[in-house]
C-alpha cells in the first residue's frame, strides 16, 4: 500500500505494507542509514527518531502510524536549534566511543532540550534511561546535555 512520508522535510511516496516498522522503511526504502537497529523490541533506543516532534522507537512503530506526520532522523537533527547544540556538545565533550548508539542518544537528548531547556540530573536520567550505551559513556552524555542546555 502506498504511504506518504515526510522525512527531514522531504516527501517520499513509499509502497510498503503498513505494518513494516518505520526503521526499515527509513533504512531500506528511503536509504537513510543513520538510524540504527539495536534490539528490535524498543528497549535500547538505537532506533530513536522524532515523529511529529516526539521521540519514538522506529523499530516497533508501523510505517502506517508515521504516514502524514513529520519524521526527523539523525541526518537532519542538526538543523534544529536544540540538535545543533547537542551535536556541538557531543563533539566538544568527546562523548562517542564506539558510536553505535549515538544517533538514538542524540535524538532523545534533543527531544529533552526541546521540552526542557534546563534539565536536572533527574530529568536527564528519566528521559535517557531507555537509551543503552554498551560502552558506558553515560557521564559524558549527561555532561554534553548539560553543556548544550547552558549554550
Amino acid at each position: 500500500m502506498p504511504y506518504n512520508l515526510t522525512v527531514n522535510g522531504k516527501s517520499y511516496a513509499v509502497d510498503v505494507d503498513g505494518d513494516i516498522p518505520l526503521l526499515w522503511v527509513l533504512r531500506d526504502t528511503i536509504g537513510l542509514t543513520g538510524t540504527k537497529f539495536g534490539c528490535g523490541i524498543a528497549m535500547c533506543g538505537a532506533c530513536t527518531v522524532h515523529v511529529d516532534g516526539l521521540p519514538v522507537r522506529s523499530c516497533i512503530l508501523p510505517v502506517s502510524e508515521a504516514a502524514e506526520k513529520p519524521v526527523t532522523t539523525i541526518e537532519a537533527i542538526g538543523e534544529t536549534p536544540e540538535g545543533k547544540k547537542i551535536q556541538a556538545a557531543w563533539l566538544d565533550i568527546d562523548v562517542v566511543q564506539c558510536g553505535y548508539c549515538q544517533s538514538g542518544q542524540i535524538m532523545s537528548a534533543t527531544a529533552l532540550l526541546a521540552t526542557n531547556s534546563s534539565p536536572t540530573d533527574a530529568d536527564i536520567d528519566a528521559v535517557m534511561a531507555g537509551n543503552i550505551c554498551r560502552c558506558g559513556t553515560y557521564p559524558r552524555i549527561r555532561a554534553a546535555i548539560k553543556q548544550a542546555a547552558r549554550g
